[in-house]
């Protein structure tokens, strides 16, 4: 996001996919990091279950599954709101502690919120 001019927005939602066993790192590295924090609240985020559907290919190493078969998985879609000017070190730092070769995790700016 860095493009060496302030984004137009002040916030964003960040949506990661993890297994439920990493759910504990990851809230502690997301509030760490400065993620989750609305108005005078801290430690923000919120979860849901979902099925995670992949096929690993070949040279991969899945954290789960087979190469060359496709995988369903449970996993959590973990979802907490950040100020823009930390999103690129805040997905640096959930990297570090992720499970998955490709993790993934969106950014979504938030142009209208009651965040601040």
């Amino acid at each position: 996001m860095d493009n060496g001019n302030m984004p137009a927005f002040s916030f964003c939602k960040l949506e990661i996919f993890i297994p439920e066993s990493h759910l504990g790192p990851l809230a502690r590295t997301l509030h760490e990091e400065g993620a989750g924090h609305i108005g005078r609240y801290d430690c923000c985020l919120s979860y849901s279950p979902v099925t995670g559907c992949f096929r690993p290919l070949e040279g991969t190493s899945p954290y789960t599954g087979v190469q060359g078969e496709i995988c369903r998985t449970p996993e959590l879609k973990v979802e907490a709101t950040c100020p823009a000017e930390r999103v690129d070190a805040i997905i640096a730092a959930v990297r570090r502690i992720h499970p998955y070769e490709e993790p993934v995790i969106n950014a979504i700016p938030l142009y209208r919120t009651g965040l601040g």
